[in-house]
């Protein structure tokens, strides 16, 4: 008991210091590596549980728990690498261009079917090597499921994703609630899982996006995209002494407050 709160006594500090330094325009960079922590923190959850798993169960009971191990793990890790792939991009270290690959939803759909595959093998059989083996193929596909799922969106996308991610790491939490029989957990991780879904489906809905292609890491392009750099429709460069005349001679001018001017503040003296 006393290594636990010396943890969190030395992580909560941690935490208190990075959350200080962090400027209110680089929240979202922020929010995203916490998810990849809870992620992380379900995977190692999820294999600890396998190893020192309770001995004398019924075999429904040891079924539920491996079932409740594998999905745990594999929610964990998707969350882990999105999120990390999330940062990346709004921190600048990743290209924010979506990453184009080939047949890029089959793959998606093939990394599913194939660890439902393993999820059956993982469950029905008794050798504890097949076991292990299934369990460390399944963690291998599902950091890479992740990686792919949050590469292929745009840079521009992120704060959706970000959301996205958020209710990924709430289910991972209450997967690892379920692991670890804490219902405070469970609860805890419902509520943040349900909350972030709604939130990037009212998300989605105002900028007119699909629910189902931001789950799919389609957000944000098509099925049409090529890549390219090419420019699409008309454009028209303007300076700043240009743009100074044409508010002066302007009888009505209207301002659309985004993220940098709430950060700012600068709402109140352009609305006074």
């Amino acid at each position: 008991m006393a290594w636990i709160l010396v943890a969190m006594i030395i992580g909560g500090e941690i935490g208190i210091r990075l959350a200080k330094r962090v400027e209110m325009t680089e929240m979202p960079e922020l929010v995203a590596i916490l998810h990849s922590f809870v992620g992380l923190a379900a995977v190692l959850v999820g294999f600890n549980s396998y190893l020192y798993h309770e001995p004398g169960l019924e075999p429904i009971l040891v079924n539920i728990h491996l079932t409740e191990v594998f999905l745990g793990i594999f929610i964990g890790a998707v969350t882990f690498t999105g999120s990390i792939v999330a940062f990346g991009k709004l921190r600048g270290k990743i290209s924010s261009k979506p990453l184009m690959l080939p047949n890029r939803h089959k793959l998606n759909l093939a990394a599913l079917v194939v660890s439902f595959v393993l999820l059956v093998v993982f469950v029905r059989t008794e050798s504890v090597g097949l076991q292990v083996l299934a369990l460390l193929v399944m963690t291998i596909i599902a950091l890479a499921f992740g990686w792919h799922l949050v590469a292929s969106i745009g840079g521009a996308d992120m704060p959706v994703v970000v959301s996205m991610l958020n209710s990924y790491s709430g289910w991972a939490a209450a997967a690892a609630g379920f692991m670890l029989s804490n219902d405070l957990l469970i609860v805890t991780g419902a509520l943040v899982g349900s909350s972030g879904a709604i939130l990037s489906y009212i998300m989605c809905k105002a900028m007119n996006r699909s629910f189902i292609s931001v789950i799919a890491g389609g957000f944000g392009s098509d099925g049409s995209s090529t890549g390219s750099d090419e420019e699409v429709g008309e454009h028209r460069e303007i300076s700043a002494e240009e743009t100074a005349e044409m508010l002066k001679n302007s009888h009505s001018v209207i301002i659309t407050p985004g993220y940098g001017m709430a950060v700012a503040q600068a709402q109140y003296p352009v609305a006074g």
